[in-house]
């Protein structure tokens, strides 16, 4: 095996930078495959590999400088390659060099470009259009517009950018190759252009024609300066032209500072970023005057873009809390007043957070009252403190709402439903899953049990008491947690008389359940004690009226009442 030191091509730039290295050492490279990518201040480019073998060395580093044939990777050729080269060594010794044909060709070709821009600098009009071209992008085939950087009425400055193309493999900024006003643009953002199709017209001013009629005059002196050229060129005659259009696209960066700095139509152009890290950018839809760059002179890095979607992502519950365009609740400086002790929010306090917020952002709310008499089922239920022992179970007020709660999901589909996603239809269900709302020292979390309305009392007691032991330990799965229909959140072992939960979405209603008390209750003829249920029933008012509410509430205080009814 052969051992090739492969060198950076001409990339049409005295200097470019080292902006991201594609292979390691040991890499397996074919030809063709990625190296480097380098940036100049107009375009970025990938330099692919010439030959395939294993990389033993890499001979630069990130955010270095290099130029044209500065040592770029150590290679190590596979087999093919290196036959490849033995036989491509042989045949250069054949053949015969053709330095004169190339020449005269050259010279024939160069003739006409010269005199072109001469009839035009000698026309002596003050001001004139000019369609402005495509220039040698160094492909044939055409490649995509991605942004477009004036528009029509713009006063543009020589080496202004007017578009930003992209090929396969570099992205690339057309600079204005002289000053004037644009009168209208050819191309829009998703065209494909290819070298030599008209980008815009510009009105050119006098004195921009004033500096091009010398430039053109020295482009054609004479024989003595082809002589010159020939003799340029039949020493390295495959290397001439690709020099010519390297030295024009340098000539506007010559004048650094005053080009970047009057192009603005398009946001984040005055910031110091390469056309790669503009089109993430644009990927990302995100402003490049928001991003700090940290590169050489503040140049805005890929990694700097990554970092500012992360800390976006990151901090989303805390941006979200002024949510829909409400103003932010300003920060605190609470040790400003004594002395406090701050502690980090546990995962699920954040998660209960944000969607507590997103329900109640989304959902419009409407929170209904009543008080249920349960004063003959509670009879009924501390009659049952013996058989639930024996069965190992405690019966309590909670497998009679669970109970409850599903007839009255059955007899009013509305509320056992979701909206649809795109808000065009509702989504009735023909199961009753009922979540119930269980408070932890990791924070509240709300267990789903299935098939409600098919389950017994006694065997809902034990479920129930299983899950809320399951979530106390934190060993509750994803799936027990999902697939509610509705849910009921009771503070009854607490205290309160009434609150106002939070529908939890997409689910369409929520009951809330406040402490049980004795009141006196008129029975037409006088006030008798009665056992009362304070019950809060909040609900989606897209989806469900007052009127709906009413009915389900009166279903559900008549089924708590009167247990019998759950057997009609």
């Amino acid at each position: 095996m052969s051992k090739e030191t492969i060198k950076i091509p001409d990339v049409g730039s005295d200097q470019v930078e080292v902006i991201e290295i594609c292979v390691a050492v040991g890499d397996e490279v074919a030809a063709e495959d990625s190296l480097v990518v380098l940036e100049s201040d107009k375009a970025s480019m990938e330099v692919p590999s010439p030959k395939a073998g294993k990389v033993l060395a890499i001979l630069v580093s990130n955010g270095q400088s290099v130029g044209k044939d500065d040592d770029l990777i150590e290679l190590e050729l596979s087999g093919d390659e290196e036959a490849e080269a033995s036989n491509d060594a042989k045949e250069g010794e054949d053949e015969p060099a053709d330095d004169g044909a190339d020449t005269k060709r050259t010279e024939a070709e160069a003739a006409p470009a010269a005199d072109e821009p001469a009839e035009k600098a000698d026309s002596g009009a003050k001001s004139q259009s000019e369609t402005v071209s495509v220039p040698d992008i160094g492909t044939e085939e055409a490649v995509d517009v991605i942004e477009v950087c004036v528009s029509a009425g713009d006063e543009v400055a020589e080496g202004d950018s007017l578009v930003v193309l992209e090929s396969d493999k570099a992205s690339m900024e057309i600079p204005a190759p002289f000053a004037g006003k644009v009168e209208s643009v050819s191309l829009k953002v998703g065209d494909s252009a290819k070298q030599g199709d008209p980008m815009l017209v510009m009105l050119v001013q006098a004195e921009a024609e004033a500096e091009k009629k010398p430039a053109s005059e020295s482009k054609s002196k004479g024989d003595s300066d082809s002589e010159r050229t020939s003799e340029d060129k039949s020493s390295g005659a495959k290397d001439a032209q690709p020099s010519e259009a390297a030295s024009e696209k340098e000539s506007p960066a010559r004048e650094p500072q005053s080009a970047p700095a009057k192009v603005s139509a398009t946001p984040g152009s005055e910031v110091y970023a390469g056309p790669a890290v503009r089109k993430l950018a644009r990927e990302f839809s995100i402003e490049l005057g928001a991003v700090a760059g940290s590169g050489p002179k503040g140049r805005i890095l890929k990694e700097d873009l990554q970092g500012y979607v992360k800390n976006l992502v990151e901090n989303k519950s805390a941006r979200s809390a002024g949510g829909s365009g409400i103003p932010a609740v300003p920060e605190v400086d609470y040790s400003a007043f004594g002395e406090v002790e701050k502690e980090a929010l546990t995962k699920l306090n954040k998660l209960t957070a944000a969607n507590m917020h997103r329900s109640w952002l989304n959902v419009p709310h409407v929170t209904q009252f009543d008080d249920a008499d349960i004063t003959e089922l509670e009879v009924f239920r501390k009659g049952l403190k013996a058989e639930a022992e024996k069965r190992g179970v405690k019966m309590t007020p909670l497998p009679f709402l669970l109970k409850a709660c599903a007839a009255a999901l059955r007899a009013n589909p509305k509320f056992n439903a979701a909206l649809a996603d795109n808000g065009e239809s509702i989504v009735y269900k023909k199961y009753v899953h009922i979540g119930i709302a269980v408070d932890t020292p990791a924070g509240l979390v709300v267990p789903v049990v299935r098939d409600v309305d098919k389950k017994s009392l006694w065997e809902l007691a034990a479920e129930t008491a299983e899950l809320a032991g399951k979530a106390k330990d934190r060993k509750l799965k994803p799936q027990e947690m999902q697939g509610g229909c509705f849910t009921i959140s009771s503070l009854g072992g607490i205290g309160g008389q009434g609150f106002t939960p939070i529908v939890n979405t997409p689910e369409l209603a929520i009951l809330g359940v406040s402490k049980l008390t004795t009141k006196p209750v008129w029975d037409g003829s006088q006030f008798v004690p009665r056992e009362m249920l304070p019950l809060s029933l909040s609900y989606d008012h897209r989806a469900i009226n007052g009127a709906d509410a009413g009915r389900f509430f009166t279903f559900l205080a008549e089924a708590l009442s009167d247990i019998r009814r759950l057997l009609l």
